[in-house]
Parts: C-alpha cells; sequence; structure tokens
C-alpha cells in the first residue's frame, strides 16, 4: 500500500499513515497545480526517512506498477497536488523505468517533476547502464546526499524542465545541441590534459615546493564546486591564500568586487585579496594555479573550455529560470567571459552571467578553439584578483 509520511508530534521520527488521512497543506501554485513533498520508489527505509526530514511529507511506493494511477489519481482527487520530486531505487529492470520515465515525459502536467535515480549501492558500470539504459533527469547516492544539496539540485531541476530546456541526462541527443560534438570534445580534453600533466609534472613539483616553503598548509586548495548540470565535484587549484581564508570572507564582503545584492546572483572577488600569499600573487598573475584542474578535465568533471565551476553559495543563487541555462554548458578551466572580460574590474554579474549563457547556447568545437587561442593573451593579467 502507498503511505504518506506526516511528521511525529512526539519525536519519535517519522510515522507511516495511510493515504486516506492526508491533509492537504499552502504550497507555491504553478499552472494551477500545487507541487510539494516527495514521492520515493523503494524499499530502503534509512533513505525515507531522510527524505522525510528534508520534507517533512511525501509518499512512498515499494513497486512502479501503482504508481502510474496513484498520480494521475492525484491530479483529481488531492486538490490538484502533485510531488515536488520523484525518487526511484535503482533496483527494477532497465525496461520498466524507462517506461514510467516516458511516461512522466510525455504528460503535459507530470512532465515538470524531476525523475532522479538512486544510483546506492551501484558500481561504476552498473551506474553506466542504468545511466544509458532508463533515461532519468538525474543519478545521485542519496546516503551521501546533503539535505541542502538535494533540495538544490532539485531545485534547479525543476527550473531547467519548467523552462523547456532538457535536464541534465535526459534525452541527452537533444541536451547536446548545447555541446555540438560531445564526442570530439571528450576526446580532446582527455588528449590534451593527459600529455599535458606529463609534461607539466617538473613545474608542478616546483610549484608545490615554493608554496610548502612560503606558508604552512595542503599544496592543493580542494573545494567543491558546481558544475554542468549543477553536478557537485572536488574543484583543484594550487593553493594560492594562507589557511582558513574561506573562513574570512565574511570580514571582506565590504571589498567585494561584484556590487553585494541582497536578492539574485552572488560572486565574492576582491582586488589586491589580502588572503594571498606572495606564492599566490605571482601563481593566479600567470595563472598557473589552475593548473590542477588538468585532473579535473582528466576525469571527466570538467573541459578544456566551458562556464567556470562554481561555489556552492554562488550556484544556489542561480536557480531561477533566467539564470539556470548557464548550467547546461559544461565546466571549464577557460571560457568566453575569461578571454573578452579577463582582469575587468568593471565587469558586471549580469554581464558575466549573460556571457555563460551565451556560450551554453552556442557552443561548438570551433568555438572552443578559438577560446583556447585567445587564452594565452588573457592569462597575463595586470592586477591581482
Amino acid at each position: 500500500m502507498d503511505l504518506l509520511f506526516l511528521p511525529n508530534t512526539v519525536e519519535k521520527g517519522p510515522r507511516f499513515v495511510p493515504r486516506t488521512t492526508f491533509r492537504t497543506y499552502h504550497l507555491p501554485k504553478a499552472d494551477n497545480f500545487q507541487y510539494g513533498g516527495f514521492y520515493y520508489i523503494g524499499k530502503n527505509t534509512a533513505h525515507i526517512e531522510k527524505l522525510v526530514s528534508t520534507y517533512k511529507r511525501g509518499y512512498a511506493s515499494e513497486g512502479l506498477e501503482n504508481v502510474k494511477a496513484e498520480l494521475l489519481r492525484s491530479l483529481q482527487q488531492e486538490k490538484n497536488l502533485i510531488p515536488e520530486v520523484i525518487l526511484c531505487e535503482a533496483r527494477f529492470d532497465f525496461a520498466s523505468i524507462r517506461n514510467f520515465s516516458q511516461f512522466l515525459r510525455r504528460h503535459p502536467v507530470l512532465s515538470v517533476i524531476p525523475f532522479i535515480l538512486d544510483g546506492s549501492g551501484l558500481n561504476e558500470k552498473e551506474l553506466e547502464q542504468y545511466k544509458k539504459n532508463t533515461r532519468p533527469d538525474e543519478i545521485i547516492f542519496l546516503h551521501n546526499c546533503e539535505d541542502k544539496d538535494l533540495k538544490t539540485k532539485i531545485q534547479f531541476l525543476r527550473k531547467m524542465k519548467a523552462s523547456g530546456a532538457p535536464a541534465p541526462l535526459i534525452e541527452e541527443a537533444a541536451r547536446d545541441r548545447f555541446n555540438p560534438g560531445p564526442l570530439t570534445k571528450r576526446a580532446f580534453d582527455i588528449l590534451v590534459s593527459s600529455i599535458a600533466l606529463v609534461l607539466l609534472a617538473p613545474l608542478f613539483l616546483l610549484i608545490a615546493m615554493a608554496i610548502r616553503i612560503e606558508s604552512r598548509g595542503p599544496i592543493f586548495y580542494i573545494a567543491k564546486r558546481a558544475g554542468r548540470g549543477y553536478r557537485i565535484f572536488n574543484f583543484y587549484k594550487f593553493r594560492t591564500m594562507h589557511q582558513d581564508a574561506d573562513k574570512k570572507i565574511a570580514e571582506l564582503t565590504h571589498l567585494n568586487q561584484y556590487s553585494a545584492e541582497s536578492v539574485g546572483p552572488v560572486f565574492f572577488k576582491i582586488n589586491n585579496d589580502p588572503r594571498i600569499t606572495r606564492i599566490g600573487s605571482l601563481l593566479r598573475n600567470t595563472s598557473l594555479d589552475e593548473l590542477p584542474q588538468l585532473f579535473n578535465v582528466f576525469l571527466g568533471h570538467m573541459s578544456l573550455v566551458g562556464n567556470r565551476p562554481l561555489p556552492l553559495y554562488e550556484a544556489a543563487t542561480l536557480t531561477t529560470d533566467d539564470y539556470a541555462a548557464r548550467f547546461m554548458a559544461p565546466a571549464g578551466i577557460t571560457g568566453l567571459w575569461q578571454v573578452k572580460k579577463r582582469g575587468n574590474k568593471d565587469m558586471s554579474v549580469e554581464e558575466r552571467i549573460n556571457m555563460d549563457i551565451d556560450y551554453a547556447s552556442k557552443c561548438n568545437f570551433a568555438t572552443d578553439l578559438w577560446i583556447i587561442a585567445n587564452t594565452p593573451s588573457a592569462l597575463l593579467q595586470k592586477e591581482n584578483v
């Protein structure tokens, strides 16, 4: 039986109550339908409880058989209330999941609901098989996904689907209109990054020694960044700041190169940043601090050319219909605005985002080669940013 989860008032965890005790709650309306809560398809109690703690309310079903009818019935009988997201365990056969995904995409109302596959427990080979054969909007590992990251990712997927743009994994042929020649681009990335990593190994060693001699702390700066389709990955750079520099952002907000707005997109950049070390200043002025991102390119997290991957606090402000399109392009070491506006302290947030969106909508391999050819002249910047 499909169940509805409601918070327990005596704080003993979520309790399962029959669907007939469903209570309507106020949610934002979109096209006369209300979206809220979750629908989980599977048996993993721990994952259900995690979703309950995140969304407070939702449905769960152990199988796919009755979910279609249940969703259609909810459109008519529950005051037009439908789930904000549908998550399905990757334990059903490919055909069943694919058919369900197609059912959602073809429905005029349900098509805006993100359909996410929970890949927890799958190995790399199995993951690729499910990605290839089931066509979800996204695949996540629910047990490793923080609540905040999960909600932000779902919000991004909903915005993209509602605007008519393809979600990151759905309909790959349509998605690739944003990135013609994906195989050529990927092959080029692997070839160039692997050769560069071998040739630059001695330089990596020298830079590492210089960083370690000047200041205490790790050689590499590793941070979570959001790339294409809001995929979160570990981003690598040579460390150019003193340790714990990220903790001082609040103290330096008044120096932000970009105007600080209470709402809307947020970027953070400081001219002559006092947190930067002497070696770090040299690395930044020559862009040598970016070299470790060749590992990201080789691993497939990034491309040589694309939109810059963003810190999570910045990416979280770019999930509206107007801005989310910039995440349809791959994350890149260099890109359109880096070539055109590198070091320009007068560049506005809107100008930067518009160039990201322009690249995402028009990028192709020829454009990438043009950007790469023009990158060397933009590498040496006069200001310390």
